[in-house]
């Protein structure tokens, strides 16, 4: 699955958080964060972790398939 970075940036900032704090609340690594960032896909747990940290449905943060 891959996170929509525009979609995870929104998120960010209606929590007031960058992805420092986005990383510690979810609990996972920099290069994990990394890989989300360059739109890499990712695990669907991981996209769970991030989804539910941001008090998101992971519908509201993934990309749309074609």
């Amino acid at each position: 699955m891959r996170i929509s970075k525009s979609k995870l940036d929104l998120a960010l900032a209606r929590k007031c958080w960058n992805q420092r704090v986005l990383r510690e609340n979810c609990n996972i690594s920099a290069q994990t964060l990394i890989n989300v960032n360059a739109g890499k896909s990712v695990l669907p747990s991981t996209v769970g972790k991030i989804a539910h940290a941001l008090g998101v449905d992971v519908a509201e943060i993934i990309e749309k398939e074609n």
